[in-house]
């Protein structure tokens, strides 16, 4: 397969969520991301859904399911049933080879399964699970993709500060509305900007989140990450463009990549600050 001129199945990008990748084909998906942003975003989705389909089995039975392994070892046994049929019904060896109609059959299961559980509790559409509650580390690439103005990295770099404008309560409120929470607790969130005006983002609300202040992955933690690129991009380390890229489309890779861990800091860990810090 020829990364450049295809994207990555819904299993291959599912397999590297789980860390199930030998180290050669982590590599080659690993690089493919780095150049294709379709990828990385499917990638997010997929992890998202993943993550709610846990979370809804262990609400709705309070505990009786097994750990979070439990949905995810048979979402994965699944998964490895269809790629040993294709492989066998196609005459081919290893997953890699698997082709559309098997990355869709994939994704059909996780929707599916993740509806199941949705149509139980009696879950409207679009709607939070449990707005008081719900945990929101990364946003929705279909409300907020990331958007950012025309400006140059000198523009940039000639702002006098690095905080964000404080977001008005009537757009915050649009914010919850569209994530589905609309009663939710403004306390326990910062809408956050996903491209930080520090680094050219836009005041707009495809630019703009609700980021749950109790998440590990927090508002503050991605406050240490925009300090770091900025000083990156003013540096000349860093392309404007990239830092707003790389932000845009997954910044808690971002950080991982930046500072070389595979979980926050313990000195980014700070507890909440409101918005525009």
């Amino acid at each position: 397969m020829k990364y450049a001129d295809s994207h990555l199945s819904d299993q291959q990008l599912l397999l590297d969520v789980e860390g199930e990748l030998s180290a050669r084909d982590e590599r080659a998906v690993r690089a493919h991301m780095e150049a294709c942003w379709k990828c990385r975003t499917r990638r997010q989705e997929l992890e998202k859904a993943i993550t709610d389909f846990v979370r809804v089995h262990q609400r709705e039975f309070d505990g009786e399911l097994p750990p979070a392994a439990g949905p995810r070892a048979l979402l994965k046994a699944k998964l490895a049933d269809l790629s040993e049929t294709g492989d066998r019904e196609r005459g081919h060896s290893g997953w890699f080879r698997l082709g559309r109609g098997m990355a869709l059959t994939a994704a059909v299961f996780v929707v599916a399964a993740l509806g199941f559980v949705l149509a139980r509790l009696g879950v409207e559409r679009g709607r939070s699970l449990s707005p008081q509650t719900e945990v929101v580390s990364t946003p929705d690439s279909r409300l907020t993709p990331g958007a950012t103005v025309l400006v140059s990295r000198p523009a940039v770099c000639a702002q006098p500060g690095t905080g964000n404008k404080a977001v008005p309560a009537v757009l915050q409120r649009e914010v919850f509305r569209e994530y589905g929470i609309p009663g939710a607790d403004p306390g326990a969130y910062e809408v956050d900007y996903l491209v930080t005006p520090a680094l050219g983002g836009a005041d707009d609300i495809r630019n703009l989140w609700p980021h749950s202040h109790s998440a590990v992955w927090n508002a503050q933690v991605k406050d240490a990450l925009e300090d770091r690129m900025r000083e990156m991009v003013c540096g000349g380390d860093l392309d404007l463009s990239e830092a707003q890229r790389e932000i845009a489309t997954d910044w808690i890779s971002a950080y991982k990549k930046y500072f070389h861990t595979d979980a926050p800091l313990a000195e980014h860990r700070r507890g909440p600050t409101g918005n525009g810090r």
